[in-house]
């Protein structure tokens, strides 16, 4: 099976490898009756880091009422807050808890363009803490106009955690997304929360404790009328 790697990770890529190699060598050379230990770990740790950074390709379902998953990982919490950064309007919010273990690439939802970004300085509470990371933690916000979706915008939030430290955008505003198209991810454990307005028509496919994949996990789907225009 071929391993893709994605370019967010390429700094990381190519100086841990060389750090750990480094001190492989010279923990052979300190203590070389413990030969050949270091260099086995090393070896497992740089495994480590290439299947952190991997980037496995998705089959992107074709369905256009839905809003598929922005990130792999587990459902930890839905909710129903009052959505004032973005939507300004009563919302559905659905957290997703993304372990090391976890592909930490973040896809769009669905089809459109992005309107608003913004970054929150703040901590690196553990991610977990579905609350308490989710209004204090460092964030970053991507907020997309949805015109051909039931949804008509949407707002996805990537969280930092206690040991995830960096935030990668890979948008900008104005740029047309598509569904399931790669636009960022949270390097090391974390939280991404997606944010749509809220709607009896919308139905949500997915309940705590769900485990879920970027682009092809299905997390909302509109009960649109039989009269309404699918395309």
């Amino acid at each position: 099976m071929k391993l893709t790697l994605t370019p967010y990770g390429k700094p990381q890529l190519i100086v841990m490898p060389l750090i750990l190699l480094g001190l492989a060598g010279v923990a052979g050379q300190v203590w070389p009756w413990a030969s050949p230990v270091p260099q086995l770990a090393a070896a497992v740790l740089i495994l480590a880091v290439l299947a952190f950074f991997r980037d496995p390709h998705r089959e992107i379902p074709a369905e256009k009422d839905i809003l598929l998953s922005p990130a792999d990982g587990k459902v930890t919490d839905i909710t129903f807050p009052d959505e004032n950064e973005y939507l300004q309007r009563p919302a559905i919010r659905i957290g997703i808890f993304l372990s090391v273990f976890d592909v930490h690439i973040n896809r769009a939802p669905c089809r459109g363009t992005v309107k608003y970004i913004k970054h929150h300085p703040g901590k690196c509470l553990n991610a977990l803490r579905s609350e308490a990371a989710s209004a204090e933690n460092e964030a970053n916000s991507v907020g997309m106009e949805c015109p051909e979706h039931p949804a008509g915008m949407i707002l996805v939030k990537q969280i930092t955690g206690a040991i995830a430290r960096r935030i990668v955008c890979g948008c900008g505003v104005g740029d047309d997304l598509a569904a399931g198209e790669r636009y960022g991810m949270i390097k090391f454990g974390s939280r991404t929360e997606l944010y749509l307005p809220r709607d009896e028509k919308a139905q949500i496919l997915v309940k705590k404790g769900d485990v879920v994949r970027a682009g092809k996990t299905l997390m909302v789907r509109y009960q649109l009328d039989d009269n309404s225009n699918r395309t």
